[in-house]
Protein backbone atom coordinates (compact mmCIF):
# COMPACT_ATOMS: atom_id res chain seq x y z
CA UNK A 1 0.00 0.00 0.00
CA UNK A 2 1.41 3.38 -1.01
CA UNK A 3 1.90 6.30 1.39
CA UNK A 4 -0.84 8.20 -0.43
CA UNK A 5 -3.36 5.42 0.31
CA UNK A 6 -2.23 5.24 3.94
CA UNK A 7 -2.79 8.99 4.33
CA UNK A 8 -6.18 8.70 2.61
CA UNK A 9 -7.23 5.96 5.03
CA UNK A 10 -6.01 8.11 7.95
CA UNK A 11 -8.02 11.12 6.79
CA UNK A 12 -11.09 8.93 6.33
CA UNK A 13 -10.65 7.62 9.86
CA UNK A 14 -10.49 11.16 11.27
CA UNK A 15 -13.50 12.36 9.27
CA UNK A 16 -15.58 9.43 10.53
CA UNK A 17 -15.68 11.13 13.97
CA UNK A 18 -15.55 14.82 13.13
CA UNK A 19 -16.60 16.18 16.51
CA UNK A 20 -14.18 13.98 18.44
CA UNK A 21 -11.33 14.89 16.08
CA UNK A 22 -12.20 18.59 16.32
CA UNK A 23 -12.18 18.54 20.13
CA UNK A 24 -8.83 16.75 20.15
CA UNK A 25 -7.35 19.31 17.76
CA UNK A 26 -8.78 22.06 19.97
CA UNK A 27 -6.57 20.88 22.82
CA UNK A 28 -3.47 21.15 20.62
CA UNK A 29 -4.71 24.49 19.21
CA UNK A 30 -5.02 25.98 22.68
CA UNK A 31 -1.62 24.64 23.71
CA UNK A 32 0.22 25.98 20.66
CA UNK A 33 -1.55 29.35 20.77
CA UNK A 34 -0.86 29.68 24.50
CA UNK A 35 2.86 28.94 24.06
CA UNK A 36 3.29 31.43 21.21
CA UNK A 37 1.18 34.17 22.78
CA UNK A 38 2.63 33.94 26.29
CA UNK A 39 6.17 33.97 24.94
CA UNK A 40 5.15 36.95 22.79
CA UNK A 41 3.75 38.73 25.85
CA UNK A 42 7.01 38.11 27.70
CA UNK A 43 9.01 39.44 24.75
CA UNK A 44 6.69 42.42 24.42
CA UNK A 45 7.12 43.24 28.09
CA UNK A 46 10.89 42.94 27.78
CA UNK A 47 10.90 45.19 24.71
CA UNK A 48 8.77 47.83 26.45
CA UNK A 49 11.12 47.87 29.44
CA UNK A 50 14.19 47.96 27.20
CA UNK A 51 12.78 50.80 25.10
CA UNK A 52 11.92 52.82 28.18
CA UNK A 53 15.35 52.39 29.74
CA UNK A 54 17.13 52.98 26.43
CA UNK A 55 15.13 56.17 25.99
CA UNK A 56 16.80 57.48 29.14
CA UNK A 57 20.18 56.88 27.57
CA UNK A 58 22.31 53.80 28.23
CA UNK A 59 25.48 55.90 28.43
CA UNK A 60 24.31 57.85 31.48
CA UNK A 61 24.27 57.51 35.23
CA UNK A 62 21.92 59.31 37.59
CA UNK A 63 23.06 60.52 40.99
CA UNK A 64 20.30 60.88 43.58
CA UNK A 65 20.19 61.67 47.26
CA UNK A 66 19.95 58.57 49.43
CA UNK A 67 17.31 60.14 51.67
CA UNK A 68 15.16 63.18 52.31
CA UNK A 69 15.77 65.90 54.83
CA UNK A 70 19.51 65.25 55.09
CA UNK A 71 21.98 67.82 56.38
CA UNK A 72 23.08 70.60 54.06
CA UNK A 73 26.63 69.27 53.81
CA UNK A 74 25.37 66.01 52.25
CA UNK A 75 22.76 67.51 49.90
CA UNK A 76 23.25 67.45 46.13
CA UNK A 77 23.92 71.02 44.99
CA UNK A 78 24.91 72.85 41.84
CA UNK A 79 28.53 73.28 43.04
CA UNK A 80 28.72 69.51 43.54
CA UNK A 81 27.36 68.98 40.02
CA UNK A 82 29.94 71.44 38.67
CA UNK A 83 32.68 69.54 40.50
CA UNK A 84 31.88 66.42 38.49
CA UNK A 85 33.15 68.20 35.36
CA UNK A 86 36.79 67.58 36.15
CA UNK A 87 39.11 66.53 33.29
CA UNK A 88 41.67 65.25 35.80
CA UNK A 89 39.47 63.26 38.19
CA UNK A 90 36.71 62.41 35.71
CA UNK A 91 38.20 62.27 32.19
CA UNK A 92 35.40 60.06 30.86
CA UNK A 93 32.56 62.44 31.77
CA UNK A 94 31.06 64.11 28.71
CA UNK A 95 28.42 66.31 30.34
CA UNK A 96 26.76 66.94 33.70
CA UNK A 97 23.19 68.17 34.08
CA UNK A 98 21.86 69.24 37.49
CA UNK A 99 18.14 68.51 37.70
CA UNK A 100 15.29 69.88 39.81
CA UNK A 101 11.92 68.22 39.23
CA UNK A 102 8.55 69.22 40.61
CA UNK A 103 4.86 69.29 39.74
CA UNK A 104 3.24 72.41 38.35
CA UNK A 105 0.04 73.70 36.80
CA UNK A 106 0.52 75.29 33.38
CA UNK A 107 -2.18 77.70 32.19
CA UNK A 108 -2.93 79.10 28.75
CA UNK A 109 -6.07 80.84 27.53
CA UNK A 110 -8.13 79.70 30.50
CA UNK A 111 -7.05 76.05 30.15
CA UNK A 112 -5.10 74.37 32.93
CA UNK A 113 -2.76 71.41 32.57
CA UNK A 114 -1.30 69.64 35.62
CA UNK A 115 2.21 68.69 34.58
CA UNK A 116 3.57 65.78 36.61
CA UNK A 117 7.19 66.44 35.70
CA UNK A 118 8.27 70.08 35.44
CA UNK A 119 12.04 69.85 35.11
CA UNK A 120 14.62 72.53 35.65
CA UNK A 121 18.00 71.72 34.14
CA UNK A 122 20.68 72.79 31.64
CA UNK A 123 20.82 72.42 27.82
CA UNK A 124 23.10 69.36 28.02
CA UNK A 125 20.21 67.41 29.58
CA UNK A 126 18.39 67.08 26.24
CA UNK A 127 21.18 65.10 24.58
CA UNK A 128 22.15 63.15 27.69
CA UNK A 129 18.59 61.96 28.36
CA UNK A 130 17.90 61.25 24.68
CA UNK A 131 15.07 63.80 24.63
CA UNK A 132 15.12 65.59 21.25
CA UNK A 133 13.08 68.68 20.40
CA UNK A 134 10.61 68.11 17.56
CA UNK A 135 9.63 71.71 16.79
CA UNK A 136 11.15 75.00 17.87
CA UNK A 137 14.37 74.77 19.84
CA UNK A 138 15.71 74.06 23.30
CA UNK A 139 16.90 76.83 25.59
CA UNK A 140 20.56 77.86 25.75
CA UNK A 141 23.18 78.15 28.46
CA UNK A 142 22.72 81.91 28.28
CA UNK A 143 19.04 81.41 29.13
CA UNK A 144 20.17 79.47 32.21
CA UNK A 145 22.71 82.11 33.20
CA UNK A 146 20.19 84.94 32.80
CA UNK A 147 17.32 83.02 34.42
CA UNK A 148 15.08 83.57 31.40
CA UNK A 149 11.62 82.10 31.75
CA UNK A 150 11.40 79.94 28.68
CA UNK A 151 10.06 76.39 28.50
CA UNK A 152 10.05 73.34 26.24
CA UNK A 153 6.84 71.31 26.61
CA UNK A 154 5.98 67.67 25.95
CA UNK A 155 3.50 66.43 23.36
CA UNK A 156 0.71 65.84 25.91
CA UNK A 157 1.00 69.39 27.27
CA UNK A 158 1.08 70.84 23.75
CA UNK A 159 -2.00 68.86 22.67
CA UNK A 160 -4.05 69.70 25.76
CA UNK A 161 -3.19 73.40 26.01
CA UNK A 162 -2.84 74.26 22.32
CA UNK A 163 -5.34 72.19 20.32
CA UNK A 164 -4.89 73.14 16.67
CA UNK A 165 -2.55 76.00 17.56
CA UNK A 166 1.22 76.31 17.15
CA UNK A 167 2.51 76.72 20.73
CA UNK A 168 5.88 78.22 19.75
CA UNK A 169 6.37 81.73 21.19
CA UNK A 170 3.10 81.52 23.12
CA UNK A 171 3.21 82.54 26.78
CA UNK A 172 1.94 80.22 29.52
CA UNK A 173 1.52 80.89 33.22
CA UNK A 174 3.44 78.69 35.65
CA UNK A 175 3.42 79.41 39.37
CA UNK A 176 2.09 82.90 38.74
CA UNK A 177 4.88 83.76 36.29
CA UNK A 178 4.89 83.91 32.51
CA UNK A 179 7.03 81.43 30.56
CA UNK A 180 7.52 81.59 26.79
CA UNK A 181 7.21 78.28 24.93
CA UNK A 182 10.30 77.90 22.73
CA UNK A 183 10.00 74.24 21.73
CA UNK A 184 7.97 71.03 21.77
CA UNK A 185 9.60 67.71 22.58
CA UNK A 186 9.46 64.72 20.24
CA UNK A 187 6.89 62.15 21.28
CA UNK A 188 8.09 59.37 23.55
CA UNK A 189 6.53 55.96 24.05
CA UNK A 190 4.99 55.49 27.48
CA UNK A 191 4.70 52.32 29.54
CA UNK A 192 3.08 51.88 32.91
CA UNK A 193 0.94 54.56 34.52
CA UNK A 194 3.13 57.63 33.89
CA UNK A 195 2.82 59.60 30.66
CA UNK A 196 6.34 60.31 29.40
CA UNK A 197 4.97 63.19 27.29
CA UNK A 198 3.34 64.97 30.24
CA UNK A 199 6.44 67.04 30.95
CA UNK A 200 7.96 70.48 30.62
CA UNK A 201 11.65 71.47 30.64
CA UNK A 202 12.90 74.92 31.63
CA UNK A 203 16.19 76.54 32.69
CA UNK A 204 17.30 75.43 36.14
CA UNK A 205 17.58 79.00 37.44
CA UNK A 206 14.05 79.93 36.34
CA UNK A 207 12.48 76.82 37.87
CA UNK A 208 14.26 77.43 41.17
CA UNK A 209 13.16 81.08 41.20
CA UNK A 210 9.51 80.36 40.46
CA UNK A 211 8.73 76.83 41.65
CA UNK A 212 11.32 74.75 43.46
CA UNK A 213 13.27 77.21 45.57
CA UNK A 214 16.98 77.05 46.23
CA UNK A 215 17.19 73.80 48.15
CA UNK A 216 18.97 70.66 47.07
CA UNK A 217 18.85 69.19 43.58
CA UNK A 218 16.54 66.28 42.77
CA UNK A 219 19.27 64.48 40.85
CA UNK A 220 22.34 64.92 38.68
CA UNK A 221 22.44 63.35 35.22
CA UNK A 222 25.97 62.44 34.13
CA UNK A 223 26.70 61.46 30.53
CA UNK A 224 29.68 59.25 29.71
CA UNK A 225 31.82 59.84 26.65
CA UNK A 226 30.71 56.43 25.32
CA UNK A 227 28.52 53.50 26.48
CA UNK A 228 31.66 51.49 27.24
CA UNK A 229 32.84 54.15 29.70
CA UNK A 230 29.74 54.14 31.91
CA UNK A 231 31.24 51.93 34.62
CA UNK A 232 34.41 54.03 34.64
CA UNK A 233 32.33 57.21 34.96
CA UNK A 234 30.39 55.71 37.84
CA UNK A 235 33.65 55.04 39.68
CA UNK A 236 35.01 58.53 38.91
CA UNK A 237 31.80 60.24 40.03
CA UNK A 238 31.70 58.19 43.24
CA UNK A 239 35.27 59.24 44.05
CA UNK A 240 34.49 62.95 43.59
CA UNK A 241 31.24 62.70 45.57
CA UNK A 242 33.03 60.95 48.44
CA UNK A 243 35.53 63.80 48.56
CA UNK A 244 32.92 66.57 48.31
CA UNK A 245 30.52 64.98 50.83
CA UNK A 246 33.27 63.85 53.21
CA UNK A 247 32.39 60.19 52.95
CA UNK A 248 35.03 57.99 54.56
CA UNK A 249 35.87 54.51 53.29
CA UNK A 250 34.59 52.98 56.53
CA UNK A 251 31.10 54.44 55.96
CA UNK A 252 30.91 53.71 52.23
CA UNK A 253 28.02 51.31 52.79
CA UNK A 254 25.88 54.22 54.01
CA UNK A 255 26.72 56.91 51.46
CA UNK A 256 24.33 59.87 51.32
CA UNK A 257 23.86 59.37 47.57
CA UNK A 258 22.73 56.65 45.17
CA UNK A 259 24.08 56.11 41.66
CA UNK A 260 21.76 54.50 39.12
CA UNK A 261 23.59 52.99 36.16
CA UNK A 262 21.28 52.84 33.13
CA UNK A 263 23.21 50.08 31.36
CA UNK A 264 23.28 47.90 34.49
CA UNK A 265 19.59 48.54 35.02
CA UNK A 266 18.89 47.58 31.40
CA UNK A 267 20.86 44.34 31.77
CA UNK A 268 19.10 43.46 35.03
CA UNK A 269 15.68 44.17 33.60
CA UNK A 270 16.50 42.19 30.45
CA UNK A 271 17.62 39.17 32.46
CA UNK A 272 14.50 39.36 34.60
CA UNK A 273 12.27 39.66 31.53
CA UNK A 274 13.97 36.66 29.88
CA UNK A 275 13.38 34.57 32.99
CA UNK A 276 9.77 35.72 33.05
CA UNK A 277 9.35 34.79 29.38
CA UNK A 278 10.84 31.34 29.97
CA UNK A 279 8.48 30.71 32.87
CA UNK A 280 5.49 31.82 30.80
CA UNK A 281 6.52 29.47 27.99
CA UNK A 282 6.97 26.59 30.44
CA UNK A 283 3.53 27.13 31.94
CA UNK A 284 1.95 27.27 28.49
CA UNK A 285 3.79 24.10 27.46
CA UNK A 286 1.79 22.22 30.09
CA UNK A 287 -1.34 22.76 28.02
CA UNK A 288 0.47 21.18 25.04
CA UNK A 289 1.23 18.17 27.22
CA UNK A 290 -2.43 17.92 28.18
CA UNK A 291 -3.34 18.07 24.48
CA UNK A 292 -0.93 15.19 23.81
CA UNK A 293 -2.55 13.10 26.52
CA UNK A 294 -5.87 13.84 24.83
CA UNK A 295 -4.49 12.46 21.56
CA UNK A 296 -3.43 9.25 23.31
CA UNK A 297 -6.87 8.88 24.87
CA UNK A 298 -8.74 9.44 21.61
CA UNK A 299 -6.48 7.18 19.57
CA UNK A 300 -6.83 4.36 22.10
CA UNK A 301 -10.60 4.67 21.79
CA UNK A 302 -10.27 4.72 17.99
CA UNK A 303 -8.16 1.55 17.98
CA UNK A 304 -10.71 -0.18 20.19
CA UNK A 305 -13.62 0.85 17.96
CA UNK A 306 -11.83 -0.26 14.80
CA UNK A 307 -10.50 -3.58 16.05
CA UNK A 308 -12.55 -5.60 13.55
CA UNK A 309 -11.42 -3.33 10.70
CA UNK A 310 -7.81 -3.91 11.72
CA UNK A 311 -8.41 -7.68 11.81
CA UNK A 312 -9.98 -7.71 8.34
CA UNK A 313 -7.14 -5.66 6.86
CA UNK A 314 -4.53 -7.93 8.43
CA UNK A 315 -6.40 -11.02 7.22
CA UNK A 316 -6.29 -9.53 3.70
CA UNK A 317 -2.52 -9.18 3.96
CA UNK A 318 -1.93 -5.68 5.35
CA UNK A 319 1.53 -5.73 7.00
CA UNK A 320 2.10 -4.51 10.54
CA UNK A 321 4.02 -1.43 9.45
CA UNK A 322 1.05 -0.22 7.35
CA UNK A 323 -1.29 -0.42 10.35
CA UNK A 324 1.32 1.28 12.53
CA UNK A 325 1.90 4.03 9.96
CA UNK A 326 -1.81 4.68 9.47
CA UNK A 327 -2.52 5.31 13.14
CA UNK A 328 0.66 7.29 13.60
CA UNK A 329 -0.37 9.50 10.68
CA UNK A 330 -3.84 9.95 12.16
CA UNK A 331 -2.36 11.09 15.49
CA UNK A 332 0.17 13.34 13.74
CA UNK A 333 -2.50 14.92 11.53
CA UNK A 334 -4.50 15.80 14.63
CA UNK A 335 -1.50 17.59 16.14
CA UNK A 336 -0.36 19.22 12.86
CA UNK A 337 -3.79 20.62 11.98
CA UNK A 338 -4.36 21.70 15.57
CA UNK A 339 -0.90 23.29 15.67
CA UNK A 340 -1.46 25.19 12.42
CA UNK A 341 -4.77 26.53 13.70
CA UNK A 342 -3.04 27.44 16.97
CA UNK A 343 -0.43 29.46 15.07
CA UNK A 344 -3.20 31.28 13.19
CA UNK A 345 -5.00 32.01 16.48
CA UNK A 346 -1.77 33.31 18.03
CA UNK A 347 -1.07 35.60 15.07
CA UNK A 348 -4.57 37.03 15.33
CA UNK A 349 -4.27 37.42 19.11
CA UNK A 350 -0.93 39.22 18.79
CA UNK A 351 -2.65 42.14 17.10
CA UNK A 352 -4.32 43.02 20.41
CA UNK A 353 -2.80 44.25 23.66
CA UNK A 354 -2.76 41.65 26.43
CA UNK A 355 -2.64 42.92 30.05
CA UNK A 356 -1.46 46.26 28.67
CA UNK A 357 1.42 44.73 26.68
CA UNK A 358 1.72 44.57 22.91
CA UNK A 359 2.83 40.97 22.13
CA UNK A 360 5.96 40.57 20.02
CA UNK A 361 5.84 37.31 18.06
CA UNK A 362 9.20 35.56 17.79
CA UNK A 363 9.46 33.36 14.64
CA UNK A 364 11.47 30.78 16.56
CA UNK A 365 8.59 30.31 19.00
CA UNK A 366 6.27 29.46 16.09
CA UNK A 367 8.69 26.86 14.74
CA UNK A 368 9.29 25.46 18.21
CA UNK A 369 5.58 25.21 19.01
CA UNK A 370 4.82 23.51 15.70
CA UNK A 371 7.76 21.15 16.09
CA UNK A 372 6.69 20.22 19.60
CA UNK A 373 3.09 19.65 18.47
CA UNK A 374 4.30 17.26 15.72
CA UNK A 375 6.55 15.49 18.21
CA UNK A 376 3.62 15.18 20.59
CA UNK A 377 1.50 13.61 17.85
CA UNK A 378 4.22 11.06 17.09
CA UNK A 379 5.00 10.34 20.74
CA UNK A 380 1.50 10.16 22.14
CA UNK A 381 0.19 8.44 19.02
CA UNK A 382 2.89 5.80 19.23
CA UNK A 383 1.24 3.74 21.98
CA UNK A 384 -2.18 3.42 20.29
CA UNK A 385 -0.53 2.79 16.88
CA UNK A 386 1.72 0.12 18.35
CA UNK A 387 -1.25 -1.49 20.08
CA UNK A 388 -3.19 -1.59 16.79
CA UNK A 389 -0.20 -3.05 14.91
CA UNK A 390 0.27 -5.82 17.50
CA UNK A 391 -3.33 -7.11 17.26
CA UNK A 392 -3.55 -10.71 16.00
CA UNK A 393 -5.93 -11.07 13.06
CA UNK A 394 -7.86 -13.93 14.69
CA UNK A 395 -8.38 -11.94 17.92
CA UNK A 396 -9.38 -8.82 16.01
CA UNK A 397 -11.90 -10.69 13.86
CA UNK A 398 -13.45 -12.26 16.95
CA UNK A 399 -13.81 -8.84 18.68
CA UNK A 400 -17.39 -7.61 19.15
Amino acid sequence: MSLYEVIRFALRGLSANKLRSALTMLGILIGVAAVILLVAVGNGSAKAISDRISALGTNTITVMSAGRGGSSNTALTVPIADALVDPALAPDVKSVSPVVSTEATVTYGGNDEDVNSFVGTTPAWFAASNTPVATGSSFTQDDVNQGRRVVVIGQTVATDLFPGVDPINKQVTVGGSLFTVVGVLAEKSSTGFQDANDTAIAPLTAVRQVLAGYGSLTSILVEASSPGKVDAVQSEVATILDQRLNVSSSSSTTTPYRIQNASQLLQTQTDTANTFTTLLGAVAAISLLVGGIGITNIMLVTVTERTREIGIRKALGAPRRVILTQFLIEATLLSVIGGALGVAAALIGSSFEIVGVKPVIVPSSIGLALGVSIAIGLFFGGLPASRAARLRPIDALRYE
